[in-house]
């Protein structure tokens, strides 16, 4: 019988454990994933014992907790702590999403956190986002026009097409929902992946933009948009509550209705 076996070096082993202060009555385990390539070991789960009555509500407050009292060394990107720039995606509690929107009264047991899945980690909880940028870069994601811009004006459009983008323009980016996406697991170096896909129908529908023909072109390929098989991992987790399996089904029609 065939027998298959991880790498050694990818086995996750048991890690520090960190004990709240004495006196502390509302605790909560955070197991934090943790690794450092300058170091050569394993990767391990830490364990950090939180006092609840003295750290935010959110998951992310209680990262910060860890690192600013508890142990500075664990790594993690934030910025904006109000979901809007992206940049706290991780894997919570089973699910991708951002920690600073995150409640931790909506997790049971212990919180557990992992850095975004199938994703190259750089340290702890930061992942190699380079080739998930350079697929959004090679979308073009900017008006393109070929008329000239009214003289002393905007180029306007109507409050209905106007609203076609909601849904679309809020989405921050943070890759939860394509790397949830097994499609995108297996064939990252040619399915551009739901995040990128919602990002390009934007532009596909934006009324004022002029490349369509173009931007399909581009779409038409058996891997770049045609690895989506409606899984709708991506729509289940988006933190923003956006829907990027319904915007690649309508890249899909547009493919269809443009060879009628």
């Amino acid at each position: 019988m065939a027998e298959f076996r991880l790498p050694k070096n990818s086995t996750v082993k048991k890690g520090k454990y960190f004990k709240a202060d004495d006196g502390a009555t509302n605790v909560r385990k955070y197991n934090i994933y943790r690794w450092n390539e300058e170091d050569g070991e394993n990767p391990r789960i830490d364990t950090y014992e939180v006092d609840m009555d003295k750290c935010g509500p959110m998951v992310l407050d209680g990262l910060i907790k860890i690192k600013n009292e508890i142990d500075p060394t664990l790594t993690f990107r934030r910025s904006c702590r109000e979901g809007v720039c992206g940049s706290c995606a991780m894997n919570i509690a089973g699910t991708n999403t951002l920690a600073c929107t995150k409640d931790n009264d909506e997790i049971k047991g212990d919180i557990n956190i992992y850095p975004l899945p199938h994703m190259e980690v750089v340290k702890d909880l930061v992942t190699d986002l380079t080739h998930f940028y350079a697929q959004y870069s090679s979308i073009k994601p900017w008006m393109q026009t070929v008329s000239p811009t009214p003289s002393g004006a905007e180029r306007l459009q109507s409050p209905e097409d106007r609203a076609k983008l909601d849904g679309l323009y809020e989405c921050v980016l943070c890759a939860s929902c394509s790397t949830s996406c097994p499609s995108y697991w297996w064939n990252s170096e040619k399915y551009l992946g739901p995040a990128v896909l919602l990002q390009a129908y934007r532009w596909l529908i934006d009324s004022r933009d002029e490349a369509t023909g173009e931007r399909l072109d581009d779409l038409e390929d058996p891997f770049r948009l045609y690895r989506c098989h409606t899984i709708m991992n991506c729509t289940n987790t988006c933190p923003k509550g956006l829907n990027p399996a319904k915007a690649i089904a309508e890249i899909k029609k547009m493919m269809v209705e443009r060879q009628g």
